[in-house]
């Protein structure tokens, strides 16, 4: 099984990580975010359609969620997709 971003091999290392998670979750228009993502991997221009947020404030979320392992960025085809991490699927959990 592979090991969780937000664990590390120092306690505060590992408290960092959380502190990251937290805030990267702990967002109304990030979680609309993760929400959208859990249709499956999008462009930043998708995302921006399912969410109704201009690609500037998109992208400053979307960083936060990077830095808070939510989200990870992968090119595909020539195209730049955003995708749920395991961390991300916490959405499954949370009201939107």
């Amino acid at each position: 099984m592979e090991r969780e971003r937000t664990i590390a091999d120092s306690v505060a290392e590992t408290r960092r990580r959380h502190a990251l998670y937290l805030k990267a979750v702990n967002h109304p228009l990030r979680r609309r975010i993760l929400e959208a993502l859990r249709e499956g991997d999008a462009t930043l221009e998708e995302l921006s359609a399912k969410t109704g947020l201009d690609e500037k404030t998109l992208k400053w979320h979307l960083a936060v969620l990077e830095q808070g392992f939510c989200v990870e960025k992968i090119e595909e085809g020539g195209r730049i997709l955003y995708r749920l991490t395991e961390e991300g699927r916490v959405v499954d959990h949370l009201g939107a």
